[in-house]
C-alpha cells in the first residue's frame, strides 16, 4: 500500500480486520519492518487520540517518530498559487512539503476542513499536495473529508463486539454548539457501505451527506424509527453540507441527543462515538458511562489501525 486515504486503499476489509486482531495480539511481531525509518507526524489541527495512539503504533513497528505542530513553532504555511504572499505566511507548502520529504519515510497528515470554500475542501488539496510533491508514502490521520483511521478502528470494534452475523448498524446527527466537518461522518458511512452490514443513517432535514457517501445507506428523519433494532448506535455531530448552508450550524435541537431512554428502542445496542464528546450534548452521563459504551475499547482501537496501516505502507517500502 503506497497511500491511504480512503476504504478502497485498504483492499478486502475481512482480510484488514484479520490482519488487524493479529497485530493486536502481538504488537510488536513486525518491529523490524520500522527499523531506520522515519515517520513524520504533521498536524495543522488538534489532536488527542491520533497523535497518541499513531505515534504509537509507529513505535511499535521500530520506527523512529518526527512530530511537527504546524501552527505551533512552524512558519506559517500558504496553501494556494498565484497568491502574492505579503501577509503572515512566509513559507509557501510547494516548498515545504519536499523539503519535509526528505526528512523522513512515511508522512502521516492531519488537517480539517476550513469551510471557506467546499470545492477546495472536497478535493482534498492540502493532502493531495504531500501526495503529489512528498515523495513519500502519505496516509491521512483526518482530512477535510474522511477519517479513514478512526473509522478502521471502528469496524474493528463492530467485529470484536457484534453478536450477529449482520448487525444493524445506525449512525446518528446529534446535537453540538460549533460547525463540524463532514469527515467523521462521511468516513464512517464509507466504511459501513462496504461492510454487509444493514446501515442507516439519521439526522434532521438540511443535515443530509454528500450522496457519495450516503451510498447504499438507508436515510431515515425520525431518529427513534431509526434506532429500532439497532445494534451498534453510532453518534456523531456533523455541519450543513448542502448550499447555501455548507459548513453551518442548522439545528441544536436536544430532541436528537443519545440517552438512556433513546437507547431502550434499540436492541440492547452498544454505543459508539469518536470522542471528544460534549456529554450531555451528543450522549448523556449514563449513557455514555453505561457498560455499553464501546468509547474507551473503539479509542483504543486507533493504535491498531494505525499499525496496520503503517505495516502494510512500511512492507511496501521492502
Amino acid at each position: 500500500m503506497r497511500n491511504f486515504t480512503t476504504v478502497n486503499d485498504i483492499g478486502n476489509l475481512q482480510d484488514a480486520v484479520k490482519e488487524a486482531l493479529e497485530v493486536k495480539a502481538n504488537r510488536f511481531a513486525y518491529k523490524h519492518l520500522g527499523e531506520n525509518k522515519t515517520l513524520l507526524m504533521i498536524f495543522f489541527n488538534s489532536s488527542l487520540r491520533t497523535r497518541l495512539s499513531t505515534q504509537k503504533a509507529a513505535l511499535n513497528l521500530g520506527m523512529n517518530v518526527i512530530v511537527l505542530d504546524v501552527n505551533q513553532g512552524a512558519w506559517k504555511l500558504e496553501t494556494e498559487r498565484g497568491v502574492i504572499m505579503d501577509g503572515d505566511k512566509p513559507e509557501h507548502l510547494l516548498e515545504a512539503v519536499p523539503v519535509m520529504g526528505s526528512y523522513c519515510d512515511v508522512i502521516g497528515v492531519r488537517a480539517f476542513a476550513r469551510f471557506e470554500s467546499k470545492a477546495d475542501d472536497y478535493e482534498e488539496k492540502i493532502i493531495n499536495q504531500f501526495i503529489q510533491y512528498s515523495g513519500r508514502p502519505v496516509f491521512s490521520m483526518e482530512a477535510a473529508t474522511r477519517h479513514p483511521l478512526q473509522s478502521f478502528a471502528d469496524l474493528i470494534t463492530i467485529e470484536e463486539h457484534k453478536t450477529v452475523a449482520r448487525p444493524k448498524v445506525v449512525l446518528t446527527w446529534a446535537p453540538h454548539p460549533k460547525a463540524l466537518p463532514q469527515a467523521v461522518p462521511n468516513s464512517f458511512a464509507e466504511w459501513m457501505n462496504a461492510t454487509d452490514y444493514e446501515f442507516v443513517i439519521t439526522h434532521p432535514k438540511g443535515y443530509e451527506l454528500a450522496p457519495e457517501f450516503v451510498g447504499n445507506a438507508r436515510v431515515e428523519y425520525d431518529q427513534d424509527k431509526a434506532l429500532e433494532g439497532a445494534d451498534f448506535v453510532y453518534a456523531k455531530n456533523w455541519s450543513a453540507y448542502a448550499d447555501p448552508n455548507y459548513g453551518k450550524v442548522l439545528s441544536t435541537d436536544r430532541a436528537w441527543t443519545i440517552t438512556t431512554e433513546k437507547m431502550a428502542l434499540t436492541n440492547n445496542a452498544f454505543f459508539m462515538h469518536c470522542l471528544p464528546v460534549r456529554r450531555n450534548m451528543i450522549v448523556s452521563d449514563d449513557v455514555i458511562e453505561s457498560p455499553r459504551s464501546l468509547v474507551i475499547p473503539e479509542a483504543a482501537n486507533r493504535e491498531i489501525s494505525a499499525q496496520v496501516v503503517l505495516k502494510r505502507i512500511l512492507e511496501g517500502l521492502q
